[in-house]
Formats: C-alpha cells, structure tokens, sequence
C-alpha cells in the first residue's frame, strides 16, 4: 500500500491577473485535490496583483470567487487587504511566502512591474515562476546569479510555446549535444493569422478570432511584428544554446508585410508561409532571425497551421527531432507554470 505524502502548502503570489493567472486559479479549482494526492503539494493565494495594485490575504483568496471577480471586471484595488501605493515589489519586500508566480504584461523597455518583482522575490530566496518573457530578455544573467545566490527556484518553461517544453527538452534532454540548427513557429497567434489568410480570410478578421479567443492582446504589436517571437528565440539561446544574447541581436521582421499575393505564390510553388524563429550554428555562434519563411508545404513545419507551435532542432548526437503542440487558449500555458512550480516544490 502506498503511504500517503505529508501535505505540504505553498504559500503563492499571483503577479498579474490577465488571461494566464487566472487559468491558474481555474486549474487550482480543478485540481487542488489531485495535486495534493500525487504531490504532496497544495497552493495557497496569498497576494495578488492587477494593473489597480495588489491585495494580501494571508488565509488565502479563494481561487473560484478570485478568478470570478476579475473575469467580471473587478480590480485588485476593490479586494479586501489591497495595499494602497504600493508595488508588487514593495508587498514582496516583506510578504510571508514560497513562490511567486509573474505572468503580468511584457514590457521591453523597462521590464515592469515583473522585473523588479522578480529581483526581490529571487533576492529574498522565494522562488519564481515565469510566464511573463520580459524579465528574461532584458536580465537573464542578472536573475539567475540572484536565484543562485539566496537558494531561490526559478522557472520559465511557460515562457516559450506555452505549454510545449521546449526549453526543458533542450537544456535537460540534449545532453553533451552541440545544436546545429534550431528552427521554430513559436507564436500562436502570427501562425493561426496566417493560415486564415491563406484560405481567403482577411487579417484583421483572423486577428480579432485571435483576440477574443485571449491569445493575442488587444495590442498585437508583439506578436504580429515578431518580437514575441524574438523574445521566445532570446530564451531559447540564453537558456538552451549557451549563448549571451540580447533582443538586439535578432533580426526581426514580422507579418504586416505579408499580403494574400505573396501567400497564393508561395501556395502555387507548393510552399506556405510562417513566421520562423531561426538558431544556425556558424563559426562566430549562432545566426539569430525571426522572419517570415517560405517553407515546404510537406515539411514539418510546413504543417503546423492555426494554432500549433513547433520546433526543430538539429544536433550532432541525438540528430533531428520535432516537436508540436495544438494550443488555442490560455490554460496550457497556466499549466505549464504549475508544471514548473511542482517540479520546485515536488518531493524527490
């Protein structure tokens, strides 16, 4: 018979209460019971943090009345134990718990509110669970010599294809391996757009499908001009490649560009279009780009359409494999940040 595990709770802080995090309080509703039965582990709410500021609760909020009030528009500055003028850095500073979990919106130019949550959660030793990219593009190194430093987990996989585990296939499953060549349709949104216009249907038609479905923002600029997709590449090089990189070092071109023409030519030489991030290894490192492919309409790649990601990767001792995952909505990518948080708090 086995013996059942000790139940132990983490104590958790919710950075940004967008579509993700609260397809997290959603999986928490669902599955609190199996996670404490197969892992030992049960996630107590103990602050949460929206666009209004952020409210602590040390008994917990209740995940099914939290992830109601914020689908019915409520705000964080309505809840009982709001903090008034203060950051989620400024609660972090002194808040009681294990793990934060930061899927605010991305800000490239200064990284905020996540970046600055992030550094104090990770300097006070309490692990961090990423699905916001924006802390890693702009701070890789600086974030992993704090994490290293107080003891503290952090985990990104969430940050690149949602759900699919990429980062955590390349940097745990290639070992020893030199990466020849990595290649992959990392953006749901660019890849489902395209494939609508291909059959007839307009871009913005097929932009607004993506938005009410809560996979591209009301502002497509990120997703649609290939920065998201840059981000994800970044990522993927710092984490799996061994390289240093910045966004600066990608050459990114998006999707506006693409007209129906260019999509019925490419159709007619039997190819289709996607936006492919690109890693080639050369003499001097690796080529980075992001920019709209043609490819074989047969290859792989080629038949990832609507809202598939995917990725190739070339090595020189585990040869070529790929990957894909169908993801149309948020709640994979929510999973994929509970996947990352029990494999911190998991008992060996």
């Amino acid at each position: 018979m086995t013996t059942p595990l000790a139940i132990r709770t983490i104590s958790a802080a919710l950075i940004g209460l967008g579509n993700v995090n609260r397809n997290f309080l959603r999986i928490l509703e669902m599955k609190q019971a199996e996670l404490a039965r197969r892992y030992g582990l049960t996630f107590r709410i103990v602050a949460v943090a929206d666009s209004s500021g952020v409210a602590v609760n040390p008994a917990g909020f209740d995940p099914a009345t939290t992830r109601r009030f914020k689908e019915a528009g409520g705000r964080v500055c309505a809840l009982p134990g709001f903090v008034a003028d203060a950051t989620p850095a400024d609660v972090l500073a002194t808040l009681t718990c294990d793990l934060v979990l930061e899927a605010s919106p991305v800000n490239l130019t200064t990284g905020e509110p996540g970046l600055s949550a992030t550094r104090t959660a990770l300097q006070r030793g309490i692990a961090v669970v990423l699905a916001n990219k924006a802390p890693l593009v702009l701070a890789y190194r600086q974030l992993h010599t704090l994490a290293a430093a107080s003891g503290a987990g952090l985990a990104f996989s969430a940050t690149v294809c949602g759900a699919l585990p990429v980062l955590n296939i390349g940097q745990r499953d290639l070992i020893a391996a030199e990466i020849l060549r990595l290649r992959g349709i990392f953006n749901a949104t660019t890849n489902f757009i395209l494939t609508e216009m291909a059959t007839g249907r307009s871009y913005a038609d097929a932009l607004a499908e993506a938005q009410r479905r809560g996979i591209a923002e009301t502002d497509p600029t990120l997703d649609v001009e290939g920065w998201d997709t840059a981000n994800k590449l970044v990522i993927v090089a710092n984490h799996v490649l061994g390289s240093d990189v910045a966004l600066a070092d990608v050459a990114v071109t998006g999707i506006t560009g693409v007209t129906a023409t260019d999509l019925a030519q490419a159709a007619a030489n039997g190819n289709t279009v996607k936006l492919l991030a690109t890693a080639e290894r050369t003499t001097a490192g690796y080529a980075l780009t992001v920019k709209p492919t043609e490819l074989p309409a047969t290859s792989f790649l080629g038949q990832c359409d609507g809202w598939e990601m995917g990725v190739e990767i070339e090595s020189d001792l585990y040869g070529y494999m790929v990957h894909k995952i169908w993801e149309r909505e948020p709640l994979p990518t929510a999973a994929a940040m509970l996947r990352d948080a029990v494999n911190l708090f998991r008992r060996a």
